[in-house]
């Protein structure tokens, strides 16, 4: 009784102590955009700020921000639930496959899809325009947990139900729903907070929200007091949903030894129906934007030549940006990953929280505050790579957390053990085991932190320096009626760079939970 204490004390004075440090200096850095946002915000004259705030234009964008990310949420959920129902109950042809093309509209950005769509119907603007295509692009943040909900809950549950003569839909009713709700109400608010952070899809159908406010309070005579405001604003309306999304995710239940999945259904003549319910997604956000992009291209092509030179080097410079934001990310991430799989303590929970919420921060925020940043601090530094870097790992380093701490807590803590028994000091026995076996997953969360540092626009449109383009910047660019020619190329080249690598990500979840599920098949009785 008294031994697991001790033994969770004696690290925190060492090894976990070191990582507490290097965690805490990771959030100082995660939080620093937004506490000096507030140092300006409230630096400036209270009785010039107030009726900013309160004036009705801000509270116009506040409502339309929260009515967009709430209808996103809503859609969301329901057809994200559905998707996963589909894929995990019903007897559907290459099931698997399905699911990584379910998935793969996280790779697409946002803005690429409504300009896609834009290409096809120009009349295609207004509120519910940007909500068709936030919903259409985030409903994987549901379906995919969601379908890994269903593959754990306990199946002799539900096959209880039926046993008792309820029907398939009473039985997952009344005994599998309340065990995903949680994991279906957490995806749709992370859906929620993407569209209330959003600023491409808004900007592109002419929708004024506060992320399109703060753009035009920076370029309207650098109001840099309202647009700081106008970034609190949002950020605390981001952190309210990440707090909600937090409580929510507690009330997920504990994962479960696997045991047999209750029999799929055959739906017959219906399956074409299932399939197609399935696909919708991924070819409303991607098949059409693409097709859409090609065509644009190819007629192009006849009557200007392709800037192969521009586009190769927009590619090169996304890229490598890219790359070094998901390393640079990843170190962020590491120390609070390892402290909270390696040394769980009320410590390491606050500091996974913060950086939790930190993953609320919008890119115009990050980008907004690191523009005051480096001016007042190192004016030398404005519009620099090395800024630009910084705001990218800043608003990836969240998202890596979660992947570099699975990755670590894959890794049975005994190996560890054996090779210190063998004369190893700490850290060559962790890097001769755990760093070793958990490489793969980490090298997961830093190329998916690249993805998501490849797809940003706002903060790249803030913090780029002059001559620079990323893919997103040039596309951005060319974002007028007469120029959608000139600029399917880049949008094409964005969509091939992300879509890559999150593809090789969705192969591989899909693979390792083939390989489990065979796993819990062969242990099940």
């Amino acid at each position: 009784m008294l031994s697991a204490p001790a033994r969770a004390r004696r690290p925190l004075a060492g090894g976990a102590r070191v990582l507490a440090l290097l965690g805490a200096g990771s959030v100082a850095l995660l939080a620093a955009p937004v506490v000096y946002l507030v140092v300006r915000a409230f630096g400036a004259d209270p009785l010039a700020s107030l009726p900013l705030v309160v004036r009705p234009r801000t509270g116009e964008l506040l409502l339309t921000s929260l009515a967009l990310a709430l209808l996103v949420a809503v859609a969301v959920g329901a057809l994200g639930t559905l998707q996963a129902l589909l894929l995990a109950r019903l007897r559907l042809p290459a099931s698997r496959a399905l699911l990584a093309l379910a998935a793969l509209p996280l790779a697409m950005p946002s803005y690429v899809a409504a300009f896609g769509w834009l290409g096809l119907v120009p009349s295609m603007q207004g509120f519910w325009a940007a909500w068709l295509q936030l919903t259409i692009v985030s409903t994987p943040y549901v379906t995919l947990p969601v379908h890994a909900a269903l593959r754990s809950a306990p199946a002799g549950l539900e096959i209880a139900a039926r046993s008792l003569g309820r029907g398939p839909l009473a039985a997952l009713r009344q005994v599998t729903w309340p065990i995903v709700r949680p994991a279906a109400t957490a995806g749709a608010l992370l859906a929620g907070l993407y569209a209330l952070a959003d600023f491409g899809v808004v900007s592109l159908m002419r929708v004024e929200t506060l992320s399109t406010g703060i753009a035009r309070a920076m370029g309207a005579g650098f109001d840099r007091s309202y647009a700081a405001l106008l970034g609190l604003v949002l950020v605390a309306a981001a952190i309210a949903l990440v707090l909600l999304e937090q409580r929510v995710r507690r009330a997920v239940p504990a994962a479960r030894v696997r045991s047999a999945a209750p029999p799929r259904i055959d739906v017959g003549r219906w399956t074409p129906v299932a399939v197609a319910a399935v696909l919708t997604t991924p070819i409303v956000a991607i098949g059409v934007p693409v097709a859409t992009l090609v065509t644009r291209a190819l007629e192009a092509q006849s009557v200007r030549t392709l800037e192969w030179a521009e586009l190769l080097q927009a590619a090169g410079t996304s890229v490598s940006l890219a790359i070094a934001a998901g390393i640079l990310a990843t170190v962020l991430a590491a120390p609070i990953a390892l402290l909270a799989a390696r040394h769980p303590s009320p410590v390491s929970r606050a500091l996974e929280g913060a950086a939790t919420i930190a993953h609320a921060l919008p890119g115009i925020v990050v980008g907004l505050s690191l523009v005051f940043l480096s001016l007042a601090l190192v004016p030398w530094a404005y519009q620099t790579v090395g800024v630009l870097i910084a705001a990218y790992a800043l608003l990836a380093a969240p998202r890596a957390v979660g992947g570099v701490r699975a990755a670590l807590e894959r890794v049975p803590m005994r190996y560890e053990h054996l090779a210190r028994s063998l004369g190893r000091r700490r850290a060559a026995a962790f890097s001769s085991t755990t760093g070793r076996i958990a490489a793969g997953g980490v090298g997961v969360a830093a190329l998916l932190a690249a993805v998501a540092a490849l797809k940003e626009l706002p903060a790249t449109l803030l913090l780029r320096p002059t001559g620079v383009d990323t893919l997103a910047t040039a596309l951005w660019a060319r974002t007028d009626v007469s120029e959608y020619g000139a600029a399917a190329p880049f949008a094409l080249a964005l969509i091939a760079c992300a879509a890559v690598p999150a593809m090789l990500v969705l192969v591989t979840s899909v693979q390792r939970d083939q390989d489990a599920d065979l796993g819990g098949r062969s242990a099940a009785p």
